[in-house]
């Protein structure tokens, strides 16, 4: 890196770094509750709970993972983004109002008003678990290999280094501050994520024609590679660089009606890193009203996480043939010859991005890195002290040990998956990856949740069942698709259904796990439950500063779905 790019992004270090431990200082003669670290005290207005929310979404698994999807499988990947804006308001509508009246700090403890403390702890055991083993190691791991690609030779040399330095970064003003450090650093990082990632789009944009311009270069991208702006794959429209059928990854109008909206649904409504952002909220308006933010900016965000993947695959084209190059340049094949999807938005920042602007880059890059590291560290925290710690281990523990509690599990959280981190392998698309390893658990629990919230009937023991029975449906369906039949007997194998897409595979266990509740609640009397919720009309009520800009961002959702079908 150049003196200028240095300076560009040690100038975002400090930044970040002065707004935390300003926001997370003490005032004078009043010490943090556990209300102010988990919550920031309740006091988030609606800006910055929207730009908090996509600046915890927007990490290295996007930034990176999504990029590399967009080289592989073109602008169909963005229905993630899309459809979550679409679900955002959902959640908002829905599901919000009831967690907000219920006054709960995690969505564990929910669980346990609605059910049973046992389910609970099992939930709140998964989560962390989830946290520490996958999202904050999966993060680190590829923000270390960005680092790597960006700034040093791609050989891995710096990786270990770079995942130290952006979990000590993420740590530095998360372990003091809490959520409300989180937060408010949250706004400054959105602001250089989207700034620095339509940047680099529009530079990159330059690069494609020989005559430059970002308009030419937009429409050279469109008329090479019509069939990447597709957003409802047909079965063998699109076969990605390493040979596989990008319809098993999202199978046409599924990703509408089908498993995309599990998908969606968990990770935005039952997210404890994602939710606790609103929770924290002045009043439910205020939160409703960030959710809104957070849909519109969901609309923008491939802009810069799907489109950059998309000229990079564009720039690597054999102008004669119209195919990709037999030869891909440095960086994007490994050791083995296979190729490294998730290299594009690196590769086109360490080739393409110039002196000065890079710093501003990197600089989003660690910006959507770090936030969502902090916000999966808080989160880790929060659960950990208020449904374990508090719950089990010590049912007195007071404001002042509980915040020290949330501050050790922060370290303790943080120094395990740097540990862990450096293990990781290349995924090939990550995103991809995660998002099938998280649907063997997200849609039991996802029908746990929502049968819990609007079916008065659905009982505790029918909740368990539903999710230990949910895992093996949806490893039944995962053994074929992940080539483990052949460590099986051969007898067996007529057992086992053919490979089918894996949102298909989250659809079905979704259903499988509702109808266990069903079954089993019927079996216990099928009478209302005690802990059943109460809804009412009036819960639901929605104020015009939601209904308007939840208007707005539907009507954009379905013309960009019409004019990308």
């Amino acid at each position: 890196m150049e003196l200028i790019d240095i300076i560009v992004f040690v100038t975002y270090c400090i930044v970040i770094l002065s707004i935390g431990l300003y926001v997370s200082r003490d005032k004078k003669g009043h010490q943090k509750s556990a209300e102010d670290y988990f919550l920031a005290g309740k006091s988030l207005p609606w800006w910055t709970i929207g730009a908090s929310l996509i600046a915890a979404n927007i990490s290295a698994e996007q930034f990176i993972g999504m990029s590399g999807s967009g080289f592989a499988l073109g602008l169909a990947i963005a229905t993630y983004e899309w459809m979550a804006a679409v679900t955002l308001l959902v959640v908002g509508k829905f599901f919000l109002p009831i967690f907000i009246e219920k006054k709960i700090y995690t969505i564990p403890e929910f669980i346990k008003i609605r059910f049973s403390n046992n389910l609970k702890t099992i939930l709140a055991v998964f989560w962390i678990s989830l946290f520490v083993f996958v999202n904050l190691t999966t993060v680190m791991y590829l923000g270390g290999k960005a680092m790597d690609t960006i700034i040093g030779n791609g050989d891995g040399s710096i990786i270990n280094i770079s995942i130290i330095g952006l979990g000590l970064f993420a740590l530095t003003y998360s372990v003091w501050g809490g959520l409300s450090a989180v937060a408010w650093t949250d706004v400054v990082q959105v602001i250089i994520l989207i700034f620095g990632g339509i940047l680099m789009t529009i530079i990159a944009l330059t690069y494609v024609t020989p005559g430059g311009g970002v308009l030419d270069g937009l429409a050279h991208v469109y008329n090479t590679v019509p069939e990447r702006f597709s957003m409802i794959l047909s079965k063998g429209e699109i076969i990605t660089p390493d040979g596989r059928d990008a319809w098993f990854d999202l199978p046409g109008i599924a990703v509408l009606i089908g498993g995309m909206w599990i998908a969606n649904l968990y990770y935005w409504g039952f997210n404890q890193y994602i939710i606790q952002r609103t929770l924290a909220a002045k009043s439910l308006n205020e939160a409703q009203k960030g959710i809104a933010f957070a849909a519109f900016l969901k609309l923008i965000i491939p802009i810069f996480v799907v489109l950059p993947g998309i000229i990079a695959y564009v720039i690597n084209l054999d102008p004669n043939t119209g195919e990709l190059l037999s030869v891909l340049p440095e960086g994007f094949t490994s050791a083995d010859g296979s190729i490294l999807n998730d290299n594009a938005a690196p590769w086109l920042i360490k080739n393409y991005i110039p002196v000065g602007i890079k710093g501003l880059i990197l600089a989003a890059l660690a910006a959507a890195i770090v936030s969502s590291l902090a916000s999966m560290l808080n989160s880790t925290s929060t659960i950990f002290t208020m449904d374990i710690y508090k719950e089990i281990l010590n049912k007195d523990a007071g404001d002042k040990e509980m915040v020290f509690v949330g501050r050790l599990v922060v370290i303790i959280a943080l120094i395990t998956s740097m540990i862990i981190a450096p293990l990781f392998g290349s995924l090939g698309q990550v995103f991809q990856a995660i998002q099938e390893y998280t649907g063997v658990v997200s849609p039991g629990i996802l029908a746990v949740f929502i049968m819990g919230l609007f079916f008065k009937k659905a009982t505790n023991n029918a909740s368990i069942w539903a999710i230990l029975i949910s895992i093996p449906v949806a490893m039944y369906f995962k053994v074929v698709a992940k080539g483990w039949l052949i460590y099986l007997p051969e007898s067996t194998h007529s057992l086992f259904i053919n490979e089918i897409p894996f949102l298909h595979q989250m659809g079905i266990t979704f259903l499988v796990t509702l109808l266990v509740i069903l079954i089993i609640s019927y079996l216990e009397g099928f009478n209302d439950d005690p802990k059943a919720i109460k809804l009412s009309k009036k819960l639901f009520y929605t104020s015009p500063s939601f209904n308007i800009p939840a208007f707005v961002v539907l009507i954009i959702t379905v013309m960009l779905y019409a004019i990308f079908w």
